[in-house]
């Protein structure tokens, strides 16, 4: 691997209790392949010579064997977890604590093997050949410790037809760059097409072309001592409260509205789509195998 060549990240520590199941693990392709499979593919294509998982000890053994066995010969993998217990100094987790502490938290569990830039990407989540391109060319060409960016998708083209997602709201300002990043959750369409959240008790209609962060980021290895800084902050106020969650998106905000970093948006033709909901993989696995029958991969990507 090239020095400071930007690396890849993938969360995949989720619990997936939506799902009923652990989606990063579960067969979408026609050979059984994950969707981690189909990212992993095409983030070689686009350049990604190394792949981070942040991922959970009680499903450490399954997951290292299914990626050995597929991606070992192919690309440099690290695997990292993300444990209750892995707090900043003077920190104890809470006995009764059973949620992992966000995204936020699970990014910075890789602070000890990411010194370059990377990319950011859900593991259950299937981003598109052309978006990790243009995640890869942007990491290349951006080497500074303010230069951020995020692919955003169209609201539309995100829900799900069996239930409600959580999503990030962006609002770009006049010269393109992110101004305000917003996690919201409950989103839903109903059957006048009409998309909201409920937040504070209050329902919120959304635009159907809003722009959203599916999760996918270009960062530098500054995020670590920012996420630190910013976890510490979370812990002294909200460590006791059930089921807090430190969420990337926030700190971003907290870090564009200080002016340290610049977030520039960028987009993608690539079509996005997940699973939330286990009713949504018949779907996944449709346009999946569409893509397989025009050739664009392969029935079995080993």
């Amino acid at each position: 691997m090239s020095l400071n060549k930007p690396s890849l990240l993938i969360l995949a520590a989720g619990m997936g209790s939506r799902y009923g199941g652990l989606k990063q693990m579960d067969g979408f392709g026609p050979s059984g392949e994950t969707i981690i499979d189909y990212s992993i593919y095409d983030a070689i294509l686009a350049g990604f010579e190394k792949i981070v998982f942040i991922i959970r000890k009680s499903f450490e053994k399954e997951f290292k064997e299914r990626m050995n066995q597929k991606w070992a010969n192919k690309v440099k993998m690290e695997f990292v977890f993300q444990e209750l217990d892995d707090l900043p100094d003077n920190f104890e987790c809470p006995a009764d604590r059973e949620k992992p502490w966000g995204t936020g938290h699970a990014l910075w569990a890789a602070r000890s093997v990411i010194k370059e830039g990377f990319g950011v990407i859900n593991a259950d989540d299937y981003y598109g050949r052309e978006a990790l391109k243009v995640l890869y060319d942007y990491l290349s060409a951006h080497t500074n410790s303010g230069d951020y960016a995020v692919v955003a998708y169209l609201l539309e083209n995100t829900l799900s037809d069996h239930g409600e997602v959580n999503r990030g709201i962006c609002k770009a300002n006049e010269d393109g760059y992110l101004e305000l990043v917003e996690e919201c959750k409950g989103i839903s369409r109903n059957a006048d097409g009409l998309i909201t959240c409920k937040k504070a008790g209050e329902l919120i209609s959304f635009d159907k072309h809003s722009l959203v962060s599916m999760n996918m980021w270009a960062f530098q290895s500054s995020y670590f001592q920012y996420a630190e800084s910013y976890f510490i902050s979370f812990l002294e106020s909200r460590l006791n409260e059930f089921g807090s969650e430190f969420y990337i998106p926030e700190l971003i905000q907290d870090l564009i509205e200080r002016q340290i970093i610049k977030v520039e948006i960028l987009t993608s033709p690539s079509h996005w789509f997940g699973v939330t909901y286990i009713e949504d993989k018949p779907f996944v696995a449709a346009q999946l195998q569409k893509m397989i029958d025009d050739g664009f991969y392969p029935t079995n990507l080993s």
